[in-house]
């Protein structure tokens, strides 16, 4: 089932997800639907409040990006808990389903420690370095409540404002389906 990806603006993006407790839910069906949604979407990670739920769980497959020091990459995270970042800041260009159009640049540290289960609810800590480290982080925001525009500098936010007030007015065009938050 493809869901629509909410956008920038909705409450949902902007609050930490919750749990998922075993058994509570299908995590193998919904990882499998937001799979189909990211792909739908030409993404190459995709969190769950970006679908409009409140939980802690992300997805990620960087074989759209074709890097031959990642190879064949796919993996579910439920649960996630970052346990160390390290290493000297870089800074690369990011984008989100969640805000079409708008690409930055966000530095982040290229090494990550993450605890996390998978969607056979099988235990995992392992690190990841580089563009996994960077997915890793930026769809670890998403369960955080954070969304890479709020890594940028107070002037970036000052230029993009009326960008992301469009955004959440639906006033956007992207190539999937985008459900905007509610007008008051």
């Amino acid at each position: 089932m493809v869901y629509p990806i909410v956008a920038y603006g909705n409450p949902v993006l902007k609050k930490p997800a919750q749990d998922i407790m075993k058994d509570e839910l299908d995590v193998k069906a919904l990882a499998a639907d937001m799979y189909e949604t990211m792909y739908n979407a030409n993404g190459i990670g995709l969190a769950a409040p970006q679908i409009g739920k409140s939980l802690r769980m992300f997805i990620a497959d960087a074989s759209p990006l074709e890097d031959e020091e990642i190879g064949e990459w796919r993996q579910v995270f439920i649960n996630p808990e970052i346990i160390e970042e390290h290493g000297e800041k870089w800074v690369f260009e990011e984008g989100c389903l969640s805000i079409p159009h708008i690409r930055e640049d966000v530095s982040r540290q290229p090494k990550v420690k993450i605890h996390y289960f998978d969607e056979n609810w099988e235990e995992h800590t392992e690190e990841f370095d580089g563009m996994q480290a960077r997915i890793i982080q930026h769809e670890y925001d998403h369960i955080e409540g954070i969304l890479f525009t709020d890594h940028l500098s107070a002037f970036k936010k000052r230029l993009l404002k009326s960008k992301l007030t469009n955004i959440s007015k639906g006033i956007v065009k992207a190539d999937y389906r985008m459900s905007f938050p509610k007008k008051r």
